[in-house]
């Protein structure tokens, strides 16, 4: 008799954390929010809802001299 296969729960964070996302029927899109930290503690945030804009964006701030992080999250709006 062959073992029955348990289903695999996903392993990844990104998988977990959308998963809410996919049973909305009203959602269209999702929102990306990048996160600009300054080393004057200052922050500065905006919000896009094309993920590859959104890592291009906090990339490019990255090489500045006065950013000291750049974090992008998804947003649950």
């Amino acid at each position: 008799m062959a073992k029955k296969k348990e289903p695999t729960q996903p392993n990844t964070k990104l998988a977990r954390e959308s998963s809410r996302f996919l049973h909305d029927g009203r959602r269209k899109h999702r929102h990306w929010e990048v996160t600009i930290f300054y080393h004057d503690g200052k922050r500065f945030s905006r919000v896009y809802i094309d993920r590859e804009r959104a890592h291009r964006f906090a990339e490019r701030q990255k090489k500045s001299p006065i950013v000291r992080a750049a974090k992008v999250q998804e947003v649950d709006l």
